[in-house]
């Protein structure tokens, strides 16, 4: 993720200084605090969030407790972390759900911020969970609107209710009515957005509120806008009082100074976080988890979680077996990359592993060259991807041509692979337990 990435370079910075010395005097400590207000303000960060935050740090660091203490730079670290956790959360926010279905669930959001597409990927995340829910096509204005949104839930999977250009206030209507009739247990509605906000959207999405039992009205709000997805974020909230934030384009070029402030100013939580193109690209909200991210110390927890979505537990027992049993073969290691695919790529693991963030920057790994990894073993028959000792010199000229790789880098990755073996064969000899068992 390449959000935050500048902020936690600068973070890091400022408290490996402070870890220099043995013991931190309060005037240290206010200097690293004037530091961090500079590199929040850097990050997009509303002033007086940020003004704020720095203060309630500082109130913390400087008691005796801190400043007695053996090590006082992990102190500040943790008052920062703890202060990060609170400013965005304190905690998951979870989905209002009705005691009697449908849950109602009100899309609104600027145009361009992604949210037809996010209803999509709302309603894949809710099938994770069990739910049955209803995509309704709200959005009357935006030419095409209505035929994006059946191209989302066909890809998704799921039924969109619309009925053309029709008030979207009595498709809400019977949108409700449909899905409570046909045992859908959760309804989505996109409704329309505008390039600003006027009084005729506003109006619209009141009165949709007003003729449907709503239980969360969620804001969509990219990312990149910086503090003016703050401010919409304000506005919006004032007139219908929503119940959650969606950050969207949490993948790009952003400082990350909405998924700070946002909470901060509002009052509302961020429920989902939104990390990609694809549908499947929507997470939950967790600030201790993004706390861990701007602080450079990994997210362990999401890492683990879409290991186990890339991954069955069927398919771990046997890639555990081969490995014990020695019999681990390039078909495998393909396995392992397909796998990594579906993890959101090298890029985005290395972003969430402790001790590797910051260290290995956005371009230092080189997708494409795994592509290229991949390349070579679907060139190999499956012979030779099962004995890879039988690759001489003319097999690895027929694979390079094949893959569009040259003999070198043939030679480079059954070298790797060979490497591979061996490790895990020192593992196994010397009885040490395995990372993935």
């Amino acid at each position: 993720m390449a959000l935050f990435s500048s902020l936690s370079e600068r973070l890091n910075h400022i408290f490996s200084k402070l870890t220099k010395h043995g013991r931190l005097t309060e005037l240290e400590i206010k200097t690293a605090m004037r530091e961090v207000r500079v590199a929040l303000l850097e990050a997009d960060v509303n002033i007086q969030v940020a003004k704020k935050f720095c203060s309630d740090v500082s109130e913390k660091a400087v008691g005796q407790e801190i400043l007695k203490s053996l090590n006082p730079a992990q102190q500040v670290i943790k008052i920062v972390n703890e202060q990060l956790i609170e400013l965005m959360g304190p905690a998951n926010a979870k989905l209002n759900v009705s005691p009697k279905p449908p849950t109602v669930i009100m899309m609104c959001g600027l145009q361009g911020a992604g949210k037809t597409t996010l209803c999509g990927k709302l309603a894949i995340l809710l099938k994770k969970g069990g739910k049955k829910p209803l995509l309704v096509a709200g959005d009357i204005y935006r030419p095409a609107a209505i035929t994006q949104l059946q191209v989302v839930g066909k890809n998704a999977g799921v039924e969109v209710f619309q009925k053309g250009t029709q008030d979207p206030v009595k498709t809400a209507k019977e949108a409700v009515e449909y899905a409570r009739s046909m045992g859908y247990d959760t309804v989505i509605i996109d409704t329309a957005g505008r390039l600003e906000i006027d009084e005729k959207l506003m109006q619209e999405l009141e009165r949709i509120k007003a003729a449907v039992e709503v239980s969360e009205i969620l804001l969509t709000v990219d990312a990149m806008m910086g503090q003016v997805a703050v401010n919409v974020a304000k506005t919006f909230n004032e007139r219908l009082e929503v119940t959650g934030i969606v950050l969207t384009k949490l993948d790009g070029d952003t400082r990350g100074g909405a998924c700070l402030s946002i909470k901060a100013v509002t009052g509302k939580p961020i429920k989902f976080i939104g990390v990609g193109e694809k549908l499947t690209d929507l997470e939950y909200f967790y600030p201790d988890r993004m706390a861990s991210r701007i602080l450079g110390m990994g997210d362990v927890l999401t890492l683990i979680e879409k290991a186990q979505e890339a991954v069955s537990e069927e398919q771990a027992k046997k890639m555990q077996k081969k490995m014990l049993e020695n019999a681990f073969t390039l078909e495998d290691y393909l396995e392992q990359f397909e796998s990594m695919k579906r993890m959101g790529g090298a890029q985005a693991l290395v972003s969430m592993m402790p001790g590797l963030v910051g260290k290995i920057k956005e371009g230092d790994i080189d997708e494409s060259r795994l592509e290229r990894t991949k390349a070579i073993i679907l060139s190999m028959t499956p012979k030779e991807r099962n004995d890879p000792s039988i690759i001489n010199s003319s097999r690895k000229k027929r694979i390079a041509c094949g893959s569009g790789t040259t003999v070198q880098e043939i030679n480079q990755l059954l070298k790797q692979f060979d490497q591979t073996k061996q490790l895990i064969k020192q593992l196994k000899g010397g009885k040490r337990r395995l990372p993935f068992m």
